[in-house]
């Protein structure tokens, strides 16, 4: 479940902590009455993947809604998609209306460029090797080259490799 702080920009009203929308709006207008209008969202607890995409999309009171419905129906790919894409490569996203399937982002789940290296010429992306030449691949050469179109990211203590297109 996640949890969020909200925090009111008047420092004589009373912050609090919610887990849904209507949490939220419920508690805004009961702890303080209509007088308080902004409140600054914070992250308190949640999965480590929800508190990226929460940092990625700078959630605030106005697209509040659209987290929720994101941390809720997004898969992981989903989630992991617009966490590079906006977070990382500076893709512009609008929480309300865009899709992040949309986003045209290449993610691997490898520790090293060189195993992404060793998937890649595994995978034919290189042609047809020889079974006799494989033993004279230079895989970290490969990797070196990979690492200028690719980066690496950690996400909630897992490793991803990934180019943005």
């Amino acid at each position: 479940m996640t949890t969020l702080f909200a925090q009111p920009y008047d420092f004589t009203a009373n912050g609090f902590y919610f887990h849904s929308l209507d949490e939220y709006i419920t508690k805004s207008f009961n702890l303080n009455g209509p007088l308080i209008e902004e409140y600054e969202i914070q992250f308190i607890d949640g999965e480590g993947i929800d508190c990226k995409l929460f940092e990625a999309l700078n959630i605030t009171q106005c697209n509040i809604e659209a987290y929720f419905n994101a941390v809720e129906n997004w898969d992981e790919d989903q989630k992991l998609k617009a966490i590079i894409a906006i977070g990382e490569c500076g893709y512009q996203f609008n929480l309300t209306s865009d899709n992040p399937d949309a986003f045209d982002v290449d993610i691997y789940q490898f520790d090293t460029m060189r195993e992404l290296a060793e998937q890649f010429v595994e995978d034919g992306l290189y042609g047809t090797i020889p079974q006799s030449l494989k033993y004279y691949i230079d895989y970290d050469a490969i990797a070196r080259d990979l690492s200028m179109d690719y980066s690496e990211i950690t996400i909630d203590g897992t490793r991803y490799i990934y180019r943005c297109a």
